[in-house]
């Protein structure tokens, strides 16, 4: 990050902060950094001292000394909250910038989304309504697609204009919070705060993620993070009531412990529908049954093939990990997939038949039969 920073000639970074796991690891990615080139300075590193003082715009011989300090001079954090945003998240996002030092922001952004629905009503006669209040599918995904690109206009905006305001020299890049598992499910709008210039967690599983926050709210001091960690993902993008309410794992289908599962399974693996399904007949067949397994495994496939698209426009991520799916240098995939995978579901539905839903012993296939007769590097690719 800090490479990222010296080099691009920018003043600093503004992240859109959710309050949630993955923008608060962005933040504390942040604060990390700050700690380290407070660090160096202290243990007589010139040169991070000479970039620290011009990106942190020092004068009059003064440079870092405080990572608080410091986080203040070159870190905007923003909570741009809606009518569905909770209490909970809004004080988590304070409580974190405040331990990290970022100059915080909290603003309601109804009135730009009231905007925007009060000229499709006027284009179209019509107002949409989230499911809860009676209105269709296409309504409440309209809906909340509307919050979600929203925020990421008014983070390029802030960015480009929030130092002028404030009479600092420069510009500030935006960095993107959107997890691996997120991209690989497409559990995600397209052009959100997944759009930025930099996403530091982009190769990063959401599993571990979680790891880091525990870590992070000792070893950092940012003790925030433990409560930030435990609570339920929830993208906050519909209102809340008594009976309802919004949980990543519910709309996507699927928990983030099987997305990281069938991650690392198709890229470090090389895995396709039929050999992740034979793969996980042997590590789940305990506690699925095989037809379960085999409608897991579809049903990644089915998403990640219909959400290719917003995978080839995602932003470039840092390259922390060999499951990463970063579409432009690490990962290089086809454009387009047939979401029925026809040829690969019907050969796994022929091994749930032949097995007659008993898990089959060990080397109960042979290779040939492992790869469904093709080529092994034929399979690899798409078997």
């Amino acid at each position: 990050m800090w490479d990222y920073l010296r080099r691009s000639g920018a003043s600093g970074f503004l992240l859109p902060l959710s309050g949630g796991a993955d923008s608060s690891s962005v933040a504390a990615i942040v604060g990390c950094m700050c700690q380290l080139v407070v660090k160096e300075i202290a243990n007589g590193d010139e040169q991070v001292k000479a970039d620290a003082i011009r990106i942190g715009h020092y004068t009059d011989r003064l440079f870092p000394t405080d990572s608080k300090e410091f986080a203040k001079r070159i870190f905007y954090t923003v909570y741009m909250g809606t009518e569905n945003s909770s209490d909970a998240t809004r004080s988590r996002a304070k409580l974190l910038a405040d331990e990290i030092g970022s100059w915080h922001l909290d603003v309601s952004i109804d009135s730009v989304i009231s905007s925007l629905l009060s000229l499709f009503q006027t284009l179209t006669g019509k107002r949409p309504a989230y499911k809860v209040d009676g209105g269709s599918d296409a309504e409440n995904l309209g809906l909340q697609n509307i919050q979600a690109r929203i925020r990421m206009v008014l983070a390029f905006m802030l960015a480009s204009l929030l130092p002028w305001a404030h009479g600092k020299p420069g510009f500030y890049l935006v960095l993107g919070s959107s997890n691996v598992d997120e991209a690989l499910r497409g559990y995600l709008t397209k052009y959100d705060c997944s759009s930025a210039d930099i996403n530091p967690i982009g190769s990063i599983s959401k599993q571990d993620l979680r790891t880091f926050l525990k870590w992070a709210a000792v070893s950092l001091g940012y003790s925030s993070l433990a409560e930030i960690e435990a609570a339920p993902p929830t993208a906050e993008l519909e209102p809340i009531r008594s009976d309802y309410c919004q949980l990543d794992e519910s709309d996507m289908g699927m928990t983030y412990e099987d997305l990281s599962t069938f991650g690392k399974l198709r890229k470090s693996s090389q895995c396709g529908p039929v050999s992740m399904f034979q793969k996980l007949w042997s590590k789940w067949g305990d506690t699925l049954s095989l037809f379960e397994i085999a409608y897991k495994v579809k049903y990644f496939f089915k998403y990640y093939s219909i959400n290719r698209h917003k995978m080839t426009v995602l932003t470039p991520s840092y390259h922390a990990e060999s499951y990463s799916p970063d579409d432009n240098r690490f990962d290089l995939r086809q454009f387009l997939y047939n979401p029925n995978w026809p040829r690969q579901f019907c050969k796994i539905d022929e091994l749930v038949s032949q097995f007659d839903g008993n898990k089959p012993t060990a080397g109960a296939f042979g290779e040939h039969e492992q790869m469904g007769g093709m080529p092994r590097i034929w399979t690899v690719v798409n078997w």
